[in-house]
């Protein structure tokens, strides 16, 4: 049998080759972005972006209902889209197998919110899966197709940053070719009125109890769940990266019970568990969730009474808090100064924001590169809530607060986000008759996620060529009369073309146009340079926020800025911020 070192996210896609899934849809989001784009690389599925999370669950369970194994990928957040067919899928079920993977982000690394989908899972009642390393991963992800075929349902697969972007030996084998299920027409089945609802309810439940068996039986003949005696005096009930936690750190001075199936939770299992041992511990990211099912059980267990409800756990922690030892560290003698993620140099971002610097406007922000904004010294945002919030929270803002708030304030958005869903708080502005100004940052890719294509600029997942949305006809098709476009690496336009509709009495859209600055068909200006004998230190440069600037110490013992030019990408977004001429291309 081949082996292969992949990540998490890789091992879950060489799963849905190997179960044979036909059709998958996504919206990126780290840390599940991976996953479809390893598996677009698999001719023989079928894979896309989708606009936002809530589309595409719907692909998903539509392909589900035409008989083909159906898939789709989104980050925790990205569930609070697709909540609303994820809950209705569940009374109805499957026809072809239906697995959603959900990427979880302790400590977030990568997110706005820590959020623990396993409470999506038990609200919608839908069972998970979670998986400890890229081989579980890959086994997981098979075994919630053969599942969700068995018991009629969509199934969960619960993924975190650190499994989904860990990398470990797998086991590879031949992909599964399974023919389309036969489509039937079932209305009482798959049309969820409020009397087919009540029927399929009853279903549901019958359901979870027939799962919550097999997660007692069944789920440790297939190494699902696993059950380990070592050390009885210690044992731990853990599932996913803690279990891998927990094993490093005590090794086998404890007993381990370790979950693969999150929901519904086994019953009989773990209290055979919890007489065999001494002391039991739950270690579990980020919800008390199996401590509280330990609880109706009966079983007494430390869990939140040691072990935080927030953040990632590691080793030493996990340590500390069961045996009471802690390495020894080292302190240094200084202050570490913080290092922030900051706007690459040359981001066209950075352009617009350094041109509406000092028209001291509320911004309302959104979710993507340009949320980098928000931090000093450019500090051109506000507020920043979550995908497409920034458009709809204008408006509300400026209807609270009247025409002078309209006048200054503005909404941000990027591209991919605006298609995601910041469209329907647009349409909500012109239908409601409001005067908000809306600029969307146009940089022709999924940045923040790592350069996915979407919708606006003309390529599939694949790259192939198709028709891109059209910012401006969208935009007049709803009722915004005032579209304007801007370059923003032209500082003087961008800040005037702004104020101008800032001042007009109807809502506007301002798009700001130009390409991210990594993208490899971006061509770039030579790098810029500094007249050090023009150069006075007066720190202005730095305002501009650009990484490849900073300050230097010259041997006379003056300070002078320098630009490094193997970061500077030349756009000159810079320039204007020298008023004694002491940037330029000599």
């Amino acid at each position: 049998m081949e082996k292969k070192l992949l990540l998490g996210n890789e091992a879950v896609a060489r799963g849905l080759y190997e179960a044979g899934v036909k059709v998958i849809s996504s919206y990126p989001g780290t840390p599940s972005t991976e996953i479809t784009e390893a598996a677009s690389k698999y001719d023989e599925m079928y894979s896309e972006w989708a606009p936002n999370e809530k589309v595409a669950f719907e692909v998903a369970i539509g392909a589900s209902f035409g008989g083909a194994r159906s898939f789709c990928a989104m980050k925790h957040v990205g569930l609070n889209v697709a909540a609303d067919p994820l809950y209705t899928a569940s009374y109805i079920g499957v026809n072809g197998g239906m697995v959603c993977a959900v990427a979880d982000d302790p400590g977030m690394h990568s997110s706005q919110n820590e959020q623990d989908s396993r409470r999506h899972a038990i609200a919608a009642k839908v069972p998970m899966l979670e998986p400890a390393d890229s081989q579980e991963a890959l086994d997981f992800t098979k075994i919630a197709f053969d599942l969700s075929e068995q018991f009629d349902t969509p199934f969960l697969l619960r993924l975190s940053t650190r499994i989904s972007h860990s990398r470990s030996l797998v086991n590879i084998s031949e992909r599964a070719e399974l023919p389309l299920k036969e489509y039937k027409k079932d209305v009482m089945k798959n049309v969820m009125m409020p009397a087919m609802a009540k029927k399929a309810h009853v279903k549901v439940e019958a359901r979870n109890e027939a799962l919550a068996d097999w997660a007692d039986t069944a789920a440790f003949e297939l190494g699902v769940n696993k059950e380990e005696i070592f050390n009885t005096e210690i044992g731990i009930i853990a599932a996913g990266t803690t279990y891998n936690y927990a094993r490093e750190a005590m090794g086998e001075n404890a007993s381990y019970l370790k979950l693969g199936i999150v929901n519904p939770l086994p019953k009989k299992a773990i209290i055979d568990f919890a007489s065999k041992v001494k002391t039991l511990y739950v270690i579990e990211e980020l919800d008390d969730i199996i401590e509280t099912h330990c609880i109706k059980l009966g079983v007494k267990a430390i869990g939140r009474e040691v072990f935080p409800p927030l953040g990632e756990y590691n080793q030493s922690m996990i340590a500390s808090a069961i045996l009471g030892t802690r390495k020894e560290t080292v302190a240094v003698d200084c202050e570490i100064p913080p290092r922030p993620p900051v706007l690459c140099a040359g981001c066209p971002h950075r352009g617009l924001y350094y041109a509406l610097k000092n028209l001291n406007l509320y911004v309302s922000g959104d979710i993507g590169c340009y949320t980098l904004g928000a931090q000093a010294p450019l500090a051109m945002m506000d507020t920043c809530v979550c995908m497409g919030a920034s458009v709809s929270a204008l408006h509300g803002y400026n209807t609270a607060r009247g025409t002078d708030a309209a006048k200054k304030s503005i909404a941000v958005i990027g591209d991919s986000t605006f298609i995601h869903s910041g469209i329907t708080g647009l349409i909500d502005i012109v239908y409601n008759k409001g005067m908000s100004t809306v600029i969307v940052l146009d940089n022709s890719i999924t940045g923040m996620t790592g350069h996915q294509n979407n919708p606006l600029n003309g390529k599939t997942i694949k790259g192939d060529p198709t028709t891109a949305v059209n910012l401006e006809a969208l935009a007049k098709s709803i009722g915004i009369n005032r579209v304007v476009v801007v370059d923003p690496f032209d500082i003087k336009a961008t800040r005037e073309a702004v104020k101008a509709e800032l001042e007009a009495e109807e809502p506007s859209l301002v798009i700001s146009r130009r390409p991210c600055a990594l993208l490899k068909s971006v061509t770039h200006a030579p790098a810029l340079k500094i007249d050090a004998d023009k150069c006075v230190g007066c720190k202005m440069c730095l305002k501009v926020g650009c990484p490849a600037i900073s300050q230097k110490i010259f041997e006379n013992g003056k300070t002078k800025a320098v630009i490094d030019p193997n970061q500077c990408l030349g756009c000159g977004v810079c320039i204007e911020s020298c008023r004694l001429g002491a940037i330029g291309n000599n």
